[in-house]
């Protein structure tokens, strides 16, 4: 079937950085395509029927703030909510919920055919058709499809998950494929290698499947969600949700036994399978094997819904033979006579090395292309949806001639995953955690939407209604931390009162309401306080406690800042800057960064080059 039509961006692929890529070109405008094998797998989970998490949690925090939609989804569809370290720092706390699989793919879905300018396109993307555009070697100019169809667009998103390239294994069988029963883009991955763009290849893989009615749960530890549970997205007022428990239990000497003896099966271990795979979520064979000195591991049994017989071992990833498989899981308490609905395997893929990206997700190389989630080396939903969210966005900018939008290291998780995206080649998976951000006390889980609403509002992702109530939240917040600063009890503040490590901010209204009821300010100060939101009064909270911390952050936050600030033009010649190492001006030259900033992060850029780099770019400036 032949016939072109035109775009302004073009999304490949359909799972969550699809969908919010897509979605987010089509908000902004962008008559947009979105080309998908199977239209109905929009937003599928193809592992653990979880979103969030410590780090990941942030993400979709932040997804949502700049007008995403997998907290909002989360929300519809979750089944069990719980907020993560609530014991520790308000820094690492972190919101994560179970989900009713189909129920969150059939939301997303929804949602993306439901939004104007959007069109969904069934159908395998097979070539990248390029030309010349002005200030770059190449451009591209859409996607062709395997029936021949062309999708012209100055703009396309790749976001092919595991599909490209896929390889599906498990013991001896393995075979073409991104996800179980669905095909690999196989010649998508040929298209890049003949475009000159250097992949690698990562592995992952999923467990095998329970058959809810066949465990014994009278020999699991019960693990009930929060009561009440606190919604994912900013934008769900409360949730009233009947919540379904999780169950743990351990593998134990058994297991380990059967794995030990049959690891010479595992494709990894035979050297089939060549890509490296996560390290923060590793195989059963990889946890038995490596870690020899364990007599037990953790194994999480999800439902994968309310009314799913399907439950997932969350830790028992493998890719054993099915026999294996059989043997070692029913060795597990609980799972003595369990019966298997669907077996593990393990995938491999084709990832595109991230020393080729850009701060904007743009491929380097490539004009007008953009590329998120496990292209980009990284592992999770989460990572991916974020990715896909910054790339439709800065998919739309580029086909509308306007400048990319760049989240810093300060601003987001999500600017410190593409930064160290873009810095450093990812061995293995990428997983977001909260010790890669160095200001992770100014980027909580809770404030993402007073870091990243505004700037969603800037760039047309929110509507006024919305920056309002934010708004409004910010200034709750501040008048709060201010009465606090200014009421005075015994010679102290409220706010030193608080700074103690024992006294919560409910400790400080109660007290105002016992002491001096119905007297001002204190009364006044009692009530306004006591009708914060319960967030709200989070955030006080850490604002106060932290105060220190977080002004020293703040300041560390303006350096970074006065770097990035120092914008570099597109047109720039880095090979014109004369006394640049070697290496240095490779690194520039196939980078381009946007920025004096991203620069200075460039494995093989030196202080050095960046002071000449700095000198060259104030001529051109006073030549203009």
């Amino acid at each position: 079937m032949d016939g072109t039509r035109d775009f302004d961006v073009v999304v490949v692929g359909g799972g969550h950085a699809g969908a919010e890529a897509a979605l987010a070109a089509a908000r902004l405008g962008a008559a947009t395509a979105c080309v998908v094998l199977d239209p109905a797998a929009i937003g599928r989970m193809s592992c653990n029927p979880a979103i969030g998490g410590i780090a990941k949690g942030h993400l979709v925090r932040e997804i949502d703030a700049l007008g995403g939609e997998m907290a909002a989804c989360t929300d519809a569809a979750g089944i069990q909510f719980r907020m993560l370290n609530t014991r520790k720092g308000p820094a690492v706390r972190a919101p994560r919920a179970q989900c009713d699989r189909a129920l969150y793919n059939r939301e997303m879905a929804a949602r993306v055919a439901a939004c104007p300018r959007l069109t969904l396109v069934a159908g395998e993307a097979v070539e990248l058709p390029v030309g010349r555009a002005a200030g770059a070697a190449r451009a591209v100019r859409g996607v062709r499809l395997a029936d021949g169809r062309e999708l012209a667009a100055p703009a396309v998103v790749l976001t092919t998950g595991t599909f490209l390239g896929g390889r599906l294994f498990a013991g001896e069988w393995e075979a073409d494929g991104g996800r179980h029963g669905e095909r690999g883009a196989t010649a998508l991955a040929r298209a890049l290698r003949g475009l000159g763009l250097r992949l690698g290849r990562h592995k992952t893989g999923t467990p095998p499947r329970l058959h809810r009615d066949s465990i014994d749960y009278a020999r699991l530890e019960e693990q009930l969600g929060d009561d009440p549970p606190r919604p994912f997205s900013f934008r769900t007022g409360r949730l009233d949700v009947a919540q379904v428990s999780c169950w743990l239990t351990r593998t134990n000497a058994r297991t380990h036994a059967v794995v030990a003896r049959h690891a010479h099966r595992s494709p990894m271990y035979a050297g089939r399978i060549v890509g490296v795979g996560p390290r923060y979520c590793p195989s059963l064979e990889d946890k038995v094997m490596r870690f020899a000195d364990r007599d037990a591991h953790l194994v999480f049994l999800e439902p994968e819904g309310r009314a799913s017989d399907e439950v997932y071992p969350n830790g028992i990833s493998t890719s054993l033979p099915p026999e294996v498989q059989e043997e070692l899981v029913r060795t597990i308490p609980g799972l003595e006579d369990v019966r298997i609905l669907r077996h593990g395997y393990a995938v491999e893929y084709d990832y595109l090395l991230t020393d080729q990206l850009r701060a904007d997700l743009h491929v380097a190389d490539v004009a007008g292309l953009f590329a998120a989630g496990q292209i980009n080396g990284t592992s999770g939903y989460e990572e991916a949806a974020a990715q896909g969210l910054v790339a439709g966005i800065n998919a739309a900018r580029f086909a509308r001639g306007e400048p990319p939008l760049v989240l810093d290291r300060a601003s987001s998780y999500l600017g410190v995953m593409i930064d160290d995206l873009c810095r450093v080649n990812p061995s293995e998976p990428y997983r977001m955690f909260t010790s890669r951000a160095e200001f992770r006390l100014l980027l909580r889980a809770d404030n993402a939407d007073r870091r990243l609403t505004p700037i969603a509002r800037e760039i047309g992702l929110c509507d006024a209604a919305r920056a309002a109530d934010v708004a409004r939240k910010e200034a709750r917040i501040g008048a709060a931390v201010a009465r606090l600063e200014a009421i005075r009890r015994d010679g102290r503040s409220l706010a030193e009162l608080l700074r103690r490590p024992e006294v919560t901010f409910d400790d400080v209204v109660d007290a105002l309401g016992v002491d001096a009821p119905g007297v001002d300010p204190c009364g006044a100060a009692a009530s306004d306080l006591a009708g914060l939101h319960a967030d709200e009064r989070a955030e006080v909270e850490a604002e106060i406690k932290y105060a220190g911390y977080i002004a020293r952050q703040h300041q560390q936050v303006e350096r970074l800042r006065a770097m990035d600030a120092r914008r570099i033009p597109a047109e720039f010649d880095f090979a014109a800057v004369v006394g640049l190492s070697n290496e240095g001006r490779e690194r520039l030259l196939a980078r381009r960064p946007l920025s004096v900033g991203e620069a200075t992060r460039l494995a093989g850029v030196t202080p050095a080059d960046v002071n000449l780099l700095l000198v060259a770019l104030g001529r051109a400036v006073s030549r203009a």
